[in-house]
């Protein structure tokens, strides 16, 4: 009875304390066997590959800023087709470094990955031998309890050799419970590097997804370039005078659309989307240069009337990443160059959001969300261009107050009765999006 008391308090035997000692090294030292000794070495080596793309991620992204520096200020001195074939040539060299980066950073994911799984294999080896400690120590306790008090007293020679086995079991429980800690808290190591490997795996996923999508913009800016060299050969007007012709054709279609617009009867009731003046957008590219606001001030604020603007531009070279201002639903994606070349969106995103606004995302040169697609704020849905009706490279935005607006399909009498698709509303449904984004 005395000895059994004595179990409950100490918990366990003593020659499982040198088992608990050799593992305290084994997770100290990390020189259990041969074997641990050539994962810690490929270890090292995955940490330096690791470094060495960081670096190479690091040394890009400043060449990238570089040509881009360089990008947008040629842009801004376009004068010419001459002027804006170069521009586009030295956007191809940022699009190709781009392109680097993102290999680069594939190649760091997949690597963080592998160093991911070996850290995995060593935590669940650490588990298994703790466990194999806790378990001896139970069969041990239990062996212990079959053992009666009058033996126990009987194999002692002296209360004292008796009183050192009870220290000796004391000492123990303290071990194993040290053990127990050690074993939950290589747990919780376990269950994070999990989390940090699938998190991993999905930034992989999305950059294999990205290194996709940019090689289509690739594609895209090269045909830009293309585009522009069959003009300059075929026309021998100035750029000024190309440029007035798509500023026509492109009046001649907003005027009709607007006509049909302004024929559809809609009264906003203000409860029914967020109060102007909240932050309710994030911003739609990385870096933000405004180049032309929504519609036109009056007493009652900015509106979108006859002639005026229906969203807000924002600078932005070709393939520039493009992300959902708000979480929502993609109902809809097209291009107007299919039937009506550069007069209106061009290449666009549609999306409603959950709280009343619905926003289009236009000019873009690659389209990466798709219909019925399920977004988050800062999710890239495609990425920027020059299509529709654009003098260069930016990106449009159009709010609306989502009761009023669909995607429908008009013909166009301005582009030969040939039939488009693209976002519709009433005049009254069109928003200032500036009021939604943060105050610059």
């Amino acid at each position: 009875m005395l000895y059994k008391l004595f179990q409950l308090k100490t918990g366990s035997l003593p020659f499982l304390s040198k088992i608990l000692m050799c593992l305290a090294l084994m997770v100290v030292t990390g020189c259990v066997s041969q074997s641990s000794i050539v994962g810690a070495a490929t270890a090292e080596e995955l940490q330096s590959k690791i470094e060495e793309q960081r670096k190479l991620i690091q040394d890009l992204d400043q060449r990238i800023k570089e040509y881009s520096e360089l990008t947008d200020k040629t842009s801004q001195e376009a004068k010419s087709l001459n002027d804006v074939i170069n521009q586009l040539k030295q956007n191809q060299k940022v699009l190709d470094l781009d392109i680097s980066k993102t290999r680069a950073q594939i190649t760091k994911a997949s690597l963080d990955i592998e160093d991911l799984d070996n850290k995995i294999v060593d935590s669940k080896t650490r588990i298994a031998n703790y466990k194999d400690a806790i378990e001896t120590s139970i069969k041990d306790i239990n062996q212990k309890e079959q053992t009666g008090l009058i033996e126990i007293f009987l194999a002692k020679k002296s209360l004292s050799s008796i009183l050192n086995e009870i220290d000796q079991l004391s000492q123990f429980n303290r071990q194993i419970g040290g053990a127990i800690e050690q074993l939950d808290s290589e747990k919780r190591k376990l269950q994070q590097t999990q989390d940090t490997k699938i998190a991993t795996k999905d930034e992989l996923i999305k950059f294999q997804n990205q290194l996709t999508d940019k090689k289509k913009v690739i594609e895209y800016n090269k045909a830009e370039q293309a585009r522009a060299l069959k003009e300059t050969e075929n026309k021998k007007k100035s750029y000024q005078q190309l440029l007035d012709e798509q500023l026509a054709k492109k009046a001649a279609f907003e005027k009709e659309l607007f006509a049909y617009e302004s024929q559809l009867k809609y009264t906003l009731d203000p409860s029914s989307i967020p109060a102007a003046g909240n932050t309710v957008f994030s911003w739609p590219l990385d870096k933000v240069t405004i180049t032309q606001r929504f519609g036109k001030t009056s007493a009652s604020g900015r509106l979108y009337v006859s002639g005026s603007h229906n969203g807000v531009d924002f600078g932005a070279k070709i393939g520039t990443p493009v992300k959902a201002v708000l979480s929502g639903t993609v109902v809809g994606t097209g291009d107007t160059d299919i039937t009506c070349p550069r007069a209106s969106f061009g290449r666009w995103v549609f999306i409603k959001h959950d709280n009343g606004l619905s926003t289009i995302y236009g000019h873009l040169s690659v389209i990466s969300a798709q219909q019925g697609q399920r977004v988050n704020t800062g999710d890239i849905i495609g990425y920027s261009g020059n299509t529709g009706y654009s003098t260069g490279p930016h990106l449009h935005i159009s709010a609306y107050a989502s009761d009023a607006v669909s995607v429908q399909q008009r013909p166009s009498t301005s582009c030969g009765g040939k039939i488009y698709t693209m976002p519709i509303a009433p005049v009254d449904a069109y928003l200032d999006p500036m009021v939604y984004f943060p105050k610059i």
